[in-house]
């Protein structure tokens, strides 16, 4: 089976509630989405409240894969760039794949929706990410196509002692 994909989808309370829960499962299987396990809903909840007011404000668009029971599996989150000479580009952010879902190639596919909604958003040429070092995620959004632009050594502190590099990424649509 594969994952159905939905770019800009209506906000209702099943999307926001299976996001949150994405979010919260994801975290706690230690992906690399903002937070560090263990965590609850209510702690990610703030999170996902900016991410929904950039959605009502329009900064912000969403991209949901649901399986084939109508779970919301997948998500990532295309900001939109506001300052004047930067919005060729966008940003991606929160990109998950539910941890049932893992290796079954649904991050691939889940890349390749991004690429194609931020297609659909004017005058985009770009898309750039950031990711945390040490996890091999580098080595994943290469195969997507993406090109490593840069590195912060140490910036992203994931417990005392504990520092990663902070990865920017870059692909272009052209």
């Amino acid at each position: 089976m594969s994952l159905t994909f939905t770019f800009d989808p209506a906000v209702t309370p099943d999307l926001r509630d299976g996001v949150l829960d994405l979010w919260t499962d994801v975290s706690n299987a230690g992906g690399s989405v903002g937070f560090v396990p263990p965590v609850t809903r209510e702690d990610v909840r703030p999170e996902l409240l900016k991410h929904l007011t950039g959605m009502a404000e329009g900064r912000t668009r969403l991209l949901v894969g649901h399986d084939e029971e109508g779970r919301v599996a997948a998500t990532a989150f295309l900001a939109l760039n506001t300052h004047r000479l930067m919005r060729h580009w966008l940003w991606l952010y929160t990109v998950m794949v539910h941890p049932r879902h893992q290796g079954r190639g649904y991050g691939r596919d889940l890349m390749t929706a991004a690429a194609e909604a931020a297609r659909t958003c004017d005058g985009i040429e770009a898309i750039r990410l950031t990711c945390r070092g040490g996890l091999g995620l580098e080595r994943f959004y290469e195969s997507c196509g993406y090109k490593e632009v840069g590195r912060v050594p140490g910036a992203i502190r994931v417990a005392p002692g504990d520092d990663r590099d902070d990865v920017f990424m870059l692909l272009p649509l052209a």
